[in-house]
C-alpha cells in the first residue's frame, strides 16, 4: 500500500513539474511574440508622412496658440479712405514666378459698417464679382501701369467677396501683378477710393 501511495505521489510531482515547465514555456513564447510585434510596429510609427498628408493635417488642425508669433507684421504704408476706412500695406514682394504680390489689411475703425467696396473692382463686371481687381501698380520711371493678373478663366488673382466691412473689422487683402524689370524697385500702389502710395519692392 505504501509503495502504491509513493508511486502515486511521484507521478503527481512529475505532472506538476511538467505543467510548470509548460506554463514557463508558454510565458516565454508570449514574451517573444510581444517583442516581435513591437519591432514591427516601430517602423510604421516612424514612417515619414507624405507632403499631401502633412498639408491636410495642417489645414485641419490649427496650430497651438503658443506657436503663433506675437510680432505684428511690418507696415510699409498706411492710407486713409472713405468713411475713415484705413488701408495698410504689409508687404510687396517679387516672386520667382515672375509676378509681384501686394498684401495687407483694410480696417473699418468706425461704428458703422462700410459697404462701398464695389468701387474697388474698377472696370471688372462679372468674372470676379466683388473684388479688388481695380488696384494697379505704376512704374513711373518706366512709364508703365500694371494691372492685376488673371487666371485661365479670367478671374483676378486678388481678394474677392468683400461686400461689407463691419464696424471695427479688419479684412486681409492681396493682389498679384506682372513683375516690372528687375531694375525697378519703386512703384506707386493705386487702390480705388484711397490715395496713391509709393512702395519699395522687396525680393
Amino acid at each position: 500500500m505504501r509503495d502504491k501511495e509513493a508511486a502515486y505521489m511521484n507521478v503527481r510531482h512529475k505532472a506538476k513539474v511538467r505543467g510548470g515547465a509548460a506554463v514557463a514555456v508558454a510565458a516565454a513564447m508570449a514574451l517573444t511574440l510581444a517583442g516581435c510585434g513591437g519591432d514591427e510596429a516601430k517602423p510604421q510609427a516612424s514612417q515619414t508622412p507624405s507632403a499631401a498628408d502633412a498639408q491636410t493635417r495642417g489645414a485641419q488642425t490649427p496650430a497651438p496658440s503658443g506657436s503663433q508669433s506675437s510680432v505684428p507684421p511690418p507696415v510699409l504704408a498706411t492710407v486713409n479712405g472713405e468713411s475713415g476706412v484705413v488701408l495698410t500695406v504689409n508687404s510687396i514682394t517679387r516672386d520667382a514666378g515672375g509676378f509681384i504680390t501686394v498684401s495687407g489689411q483694410i480696417k473699418n475703425p468706425g461704428d458703422k459698417g462700410f459697404g462701398n467696396t464695389a468701387a474697388w473692382r474698377g472696370t471688372e463686371l462679372k468674372t470676379s464679382g466683388v473684388s479688388i481687381a481695380g488696384v494697379t501698380l505704376v512704374d513711373k520711371v518706366g512709364k508703365k501701369r500694371y494691372y492685376v493678373l488673371r487666371d485661365t478663366e479670367g478671374r483676378c488673382l486678388c481678394t474677392t467677396g468683400v461686400v461689407i466691412i463691419d464696424a471695427g473689422q479688419s479684412v486681409p487683402f492681396f493682389a498679384q501683378f506682372p513683375a516690372p524689370p528687375a531694375s525697378t524697385t519703386d512703384v506707386e500702389f493705386n487702390f480705388p477710393t484711397f490715395a496713391s502710395t509709393p512702395l519699395k519692392i522687396s525680393g
